[in-house]
């Protein structure tokens, strides 16, 4: 039964995203405005890390996909509150572990869509990357985007309006993009940036998908990152789950 369940809130989710194109492609402006207009910066400068500008900077910005787009997925609830969807989906016997995949396996597939495009993009521009890297690279953002769209989903179920949401949500991202290396590698900074960054669970798939991006699988970042990935991932949903279980959703 969950995973009937699970199957028609993802269709009903996703259907709703197909049917809006232009929202598909407008998430992955801002990856592709920083591709098309920092990469070239970065041509040819000494990055401290394997591989070339474009292996270092692609996935961070694959995973700032994943980072602003799925944090701000809550808003979502909030506007499904207003119209009375949450409290008709509540009369109904769907499980409520079902609600929430339902919407963040839609989440995954739709950034995962937009991941695709941004690699083509990058390949136009100059990136080569062995093809298991990728592939390597599309899960981390698949997880990723599953972990942090659960607990956006979870904070638009307490908070209820935009303006509690939005400066929240912003509050959280911002760090986190400027202290997980998404745009440069940590290690250029001063030692105690690189200490600090190491407390932000983003910092290790970051580091994980530049060494897939340079053909370089079994290494420790790439341990280090899966284990965080899977690790934060069940912390999330387990979150979302029981917000969702507890306010009757």
């Amino acid at each position: 039964m969950l995973l009937h369940d699970t199957g028609l809130v993802y269709g009903r989710y996703l259907r709703q995203s197909l049917r809006s194109r232009f929202a598909l492609l407008f998430g992955v402006l801002m990856p592709l405005l920083y591709l098309l207009f920092f990469g070239p910066l970065l041509t040819g400068l000494p990055l401290g890390g394997q591989g070339s500008s474009w292996q270092v900077l692609v996935p961070g910005l694959l995973l700032q996909l994943g980072l602003f787009g799925a944090s701000f997925a809550g808003f979502s609830i909030i506007i499904e509150n207003g119209q009375g969807v949450i409290e008709r989906m509540r009369v109904t016997p769907v499980s409520r572990l079902a609600l929430l995949l339902g919407r963040v396996l839609r989440d995954a597939t739709v950034f995962a869509f937009q991941a695709v495009l941004l690699v083509l993009a990058a390949l136009v521009m100059g990136l080569r990357a062995p093809l298991p890297g990728v592939l390597i690279g599309f899960a981390f953002v698949a997880l990723l985007t599953v972990s942090l769209a659960s607990l956006s989903y979870a904070l638009a179920m307490k908070v209820r309006t935009p303006q509690e949401f939005g400066p929240t949500v912003n509050a959280l991202t911002m760090p986190s993009m400027l202290l997980s290396g998404l745009m440069l590698p940590m290690t250029l900074g001063p030692v105690w940036l690189d200490v600090l960054s190491h407390l932000m669970p983003f910092r290790y798939l970051v580091d994980a998908v530049r060494d897939a991006y340079v053909g370089s699988y079994a290494t420790a970042h790439m341990l280090y990152g899966s284990l965080v990935a899977a690790a934060f991932t069940a912390l999330a949903v387990t979150v979302g789950t029981r917000v969702f279980r507890t306010a009757g959703a």
